[in-house]
């Protein structure tokens, strides 16, 4: 290598170390005590660089390098990072306590810093298929042309955006690149967190959400690669947008993290404004994606309860055929039991209170029948007023529905006695075909209609309080079950006479 080529990579780093000198000597004097340590993590930075400079240049220590051009790539632009990253966030702080000349050093060692970057990226390339030592020319200069050059622009605080939100995580081996990007991320506005390695980010991110993980590649236990792997391969992690923050450049790499699912890629050193708009995009992109989630699990909860509601509303196999069909088709069942209950004198007991104690009592009530009917396998069609109806072997139809019907019935008389509202009820039973269909379209009901129906609502009717009455013909279906009375020939209306009977007890009960 020529010696002019080793003036060129150390004149920049004099400037660094030297300016970096001066504000420590002078930060007591100019109230920047606080910033010391960062100085001096540029100071240690910068002398790093100095001696692998002049690594590069011994021929006894060039032939490692020359073996591992990602080592070289590493170190090099590891401290870089740094010493741009330490210089900007100064410069910041100095700006802001109106300490203009320190801000003008540390502006130099900036660019410094930046003129450094060009000759590393000008003269030792990104490894990569067609990357070879640099052989010298006769002028002292690279046979490589320049790539992936940083522009030399002063940085300026006051294009930062303002402040953000969003919670950040950052996986960087190396302890500076962690403490300077937290402390600018900080200050920007972010929550941010650290990890020291690919295994301990995935731990960061399964006990607590992150919006956005910065993510280094040389670390050790698991690096870069591995862990976007795993958290790509895990459900509940693999929408988490990541940002990869590299000392290497070279493009096979770039393109891998981006294969493994990386959102973006950057070199260090960054540009921090560059940094910030890029989490920003990334930031802008959860929100939209957790919205995105957010309405799915919103519209999946409203169909949920939707279905809940159109199976309170009609039997579950109407149901599934409505909602599969868009229709209802009629239908005829020929051995259905109907069960019509109603409460005695229920109109002068309204009279007598008030609404809130009235409603409170039905609701009460109606919940007790509800629950009594889906134990024993009856379907409730609807209320009417103070009147509950429920059905026996419909929509499925069952062998003895009947005393179903009857079961159920006696357990509700025996609940209702229990009521402080002193309520009683009385209750009609009745077997035999019925239709049944949905009526409407925007209020829609599950209905039943026929003879059975009207004769059921009559046997409620000539019931006495507290007990289940039933035609001759439907009592016949129960007599070797049940004792009962007949009530003999009762007219009924619309009907005329007939013998009923009175349901008192399932036989082999008390």
């Amino acid at each position: 290598m020529k010696s002019s080529l080793k003036h060129e990579l150390r004149t920049p780093l004099n400037h660094i170390i030297g300016y970096c000198e001066m504000l420590m000597e002078e930060a007591p004097d100019e109230g920047l005590e606080s910033c010391r340590p960062d100085l001096e993590r540029i100071h240690s930075a910068g002398r790093k660089l100095l001696a692998l400079v002049n690594d590069l240049f011994d021929p006894s220590k060039t032939e490692v390098y020359k073996a591992n051009p990602s080592l070289l790539d590493h170190e090099l632009r590891t401290p870089l990072n740094q010493i741009i990253g330490y210089a900007e966030m100064l410069q910041e702080e100095s700006k802001a306590l109106g300490r203009e000349r320190p801000a003008a050093d540390l502006e130099k060692i900036h660019l410094a810093a930046r003129q450094l970057l060009e000759k590393v990226t000008e003269n030792f390339p990104a490894p990569g298929p067609e990357a070879n030592w640099p052989a010298m020319s006769a002028s002292g200069g690279t046979g490589f042309a320049r790539r992936d050059a940083h522009p030399l622009q002063p940085f300026s605080p006051s294009t930062l955006q303002q402040p953000q939100t969003g919670a950040i995580l950052v996986a960087d081996d190396d302890l500076a690149n962690r403490e300077m990007l937290s402390r600018r991320l900080s200050r920007l506005g972010y929550k941010v967190a650290v990890a020291e390695n690919g295994a301990q980010a995935i731990e960061h991110l399964r006990r607590e959400p992150f919006d956005v993980l910065l993510l280094d590649i040389q670390m050790p236990v698991l690096n870069g690669y591995d862990a976007l792997q795993q958290l790509k391969a895990d459900p509940a992690l693999r929408d988490v947008p990541v940002v990869v923050l590299s000392a290497s450049s070279e493009t096979d790499r770039i393109a891998q993290c981006i294969e493994l699912g990386a959102e973006d890629y950057l070199p260090k050193p960054f540009d921090p404004i560059l940094l910030q708009a890029r989490i920003s995009a990334c930031l802008e992109k959860k929100r939209l994606r957790d919205r995105e989630v957010l309405h799915l699990r919103q519209i999946e909860e409203e169909k949920r309860r939707s279905d809940e509601l159109l199976h309170i509303i009609l039997p579950q196999d109407v149901a599934a055929e409505l909602k599969a069909n868009g229709r209802v088709k009629p239908r005829r069942f020929d051995n259905v039991a109907v069960l019509f209950c109603d409460i005695v004198e229920f109109t002068s007991y309204c009279d007598r209170h008030s609404a809130e104690e009235v409603l409170g009592h039905l609701q009460v009530l109606v919940e007790t029948l509800e629950r009594l009917t889906a134990r024993h396998g009856l379907e409730k069609i609807k209320t009417v007023g103070d009147a509950f109806i429920a059905t026996s072997g419909l929509p499925v139809p069952l062998p003895d529905p009947a005393m179903t019907c009857v079961r159920c019935g006696l357990e509700m008389i025996s609940a209702v006695r229990e009521f402080p509202a002193g309520w009683r009820i009385r209750m009609g039973i009745h077997v035999g075909p019925v239709m049944a269909g949905i009526v409407g379209h925007r209020k829609y009901q599950y209905d039943i209609w026929g003879d059975t129906v009207n004769t059921a609502a009559r046997m409620e009717q000539a019931a006495a309080p507290n007990s289940i009455c039933v035609t001759a013909e439907t009592w016949q279906l129960l007599a070797s079950h049940c004792e009962g009375e007949s009530m003999g020939r009762v007219a009924v209306k619309g009907k005329g006479e007939f013998e009923l009977f009175r349901v008192t007890r399932i036989r082999g009960t008390q």
